[in-house]
Parts: C-alpha cells; sequence; structure tokens
C-alpha cells in the first residue's frame, strides 16, 4: 500500500462531479488499484475514492497548474467507465509505501455461538446448584440454546442473543410452549440471556415469567470486568 500525506485538491468527473478544494488529506493507494481520499475527519469513510479496476497515471502540472502552486497531477482512470479521479498536489509531505501482507480476514468475536459455549460452561451464572444437561436442545420448531436443571432439577431452557429484543422473547415463548407439553420435561421455565437486553424485551420476559440474564463476555472470558447480572 502506498500512503501519501499532500496538500491537494481532487476533482471527480464521470457520472457525477465533485470537487474538494486544497487541503492537506491522507491519500491511500491500495495492492488491488483502489484509490481513496481522506481527511482527518468522517471517520472511516474517505472523501471521495475510486474502485477498481482502474489505472493511475502521474502527469505533469501544465503551465497554469504550476503558475497556481501544483507541484503533480494524478489521473486515476476507472477501466470500465469514463469516470475519473484528478487528484492535483501543492506538496508532498509523506510518501511511503508499506507492505502488509496477507490479511487473515476478520475473526469475530462475542458471537452468539461464543456466548453459548461459556455460559454452558460457566452455568452456575444461572444460579447456584444449576447444571447443564446439553446445548443446542432440539424442539419441533429449532433448538434451543441451553437446556439446564435447577439446584431442584426442575428444567430451564436458556436463549441467548447478542442483543435481546422482543423477538428473542417471542423465539423463547415458542419454545417454552412446546417444551411444557413434554412430560418428561414439564414444568420448564425460561432464561433470556444476552449482552444487552431492551427495556421493552425485558418487560416482555418479566411478564411471562421469563427470568433475563445479562452477559459480561469479558468477564464470561476471564477479562476484567462485573459478573453476569441476573434480574
Amino acid at each position: 500500500m502506498r500512503l501519501v500525506v499532500a496538500e491537494c485538491s481532487v476533482d471527480y468527473a464521470g457520472r457525477l462531479s465533485a470537487h474538494l478544494p486544497p487541503a492537506r488529506r491522507v491519500l491511500m493507494l491500495k495492492a488491488d488499484g483502489s484509490v481513496l481520499v481522506h481527511a482527518d475527519g468522517g471517520s472511516y469513510k474517505p472523501l471521495n475514492w475510486m474502485s477498481p479496476p482502474c489505472s493511475l497515471t502521474e502527469e505533469e502540472p501544465d503551465e497554469d497548474q504550476a503558475a497556481a502552486g501544483v507541484r503533480h497531477v494524478w489521473r486515476v482512470r476507472h477501466a470500465k467507465t469514463d469516470d475519473q479521479l484528478i487528484i492535483r498536489i501543492h506538496d508532498l509531505v509523506i510518501d511511503e509505501d508499506v507492505e502488509l501482507g496477507v490479511d487473515p480476514g476478520l475473526v469475530k468475536d462475542g458471537v452468539e455461538a461464543d456466548l453459548q459455549r461459556l455460559l454452558a460452561e460457566q452455568i452456575d451464572l444461572l444460579g447456584d446448584g444449576h447444571s447443564l444437561v446439553r446445548r443446542e436442545h432440539m424442539t419441533a420448531i429449532g433448538p434451543v440454546d441451553i437446556l439446564a436443571r435447577d439446584a431442584g432439577g426442575a428444567a430451564v431452557a436458556v436463549e441467548i442473543k447478542r442483543r435481546g429484543e422482543i423477538d428473542g422473547v417471542e423465539q423463547l415463548t415458542r419454545y417454552l410452549e412446546l417444551m411444557n407439553r413434554d412430560p418428561h420435561l414439564a414444568p420448564v421455565s425460561g432464561v433470556f440471556a444476552a449482552q444487552e437486553i431492551k427495556p421493552q424485551a425485558r418487560t416482555l420476559a418479566e411478564d411471562r415469567g421469563i427470568r433475563c440474564l445479562v452477559l459480561d463476555y469479558d468477564a464470561m472470558r476471564g477479562i476484567e470486568g462485573g459478573p453476569a447480572r441476573l434480574f
């Protein structure tokens, strides 16, 4: 990747036209051919860009451009359209090539499968005396995340979400209706567990006799944090 910090103006010409007056910006030229223009604000979104396939040519400024202080002209052309990104550089502050290597890709952390595994390993977060029966207990309409037993031996069905919303409560309610028809399981109580539980979902769950458990993912992984909260 080529990283450039420069005082520059930028014009986009093609299906639409856009102009950025001279200012100090970051120019990113990626190995896939894409060119992105970033400012210090705007979070991750570039001010302007050209997606691949495209090509970049560096030109000498004409007489008028040179008189205006332009030292370099970059013209980025898209291979499949007439779109062009024209960058006029007045002053180069940094110009470096950086070899990033092969990226392994994003590995998602804290997904529902991780929460389910950790809660199964720490089933006492449901309360003293609880024991795990199985993960992914199958019902006629799909698997409930965890089936456990409380200290008295009664069945407990646990539905786990990253964000606890009304849909999750409705899902657990349907599981409980089916499981409570099974004489080998009934009576079955429910626990709705999530990293964050919306107020409307909590109200609905409590109205249906379902307990709510807020999971602290970092604490469950052994990273400093508070314990899970059972309401």
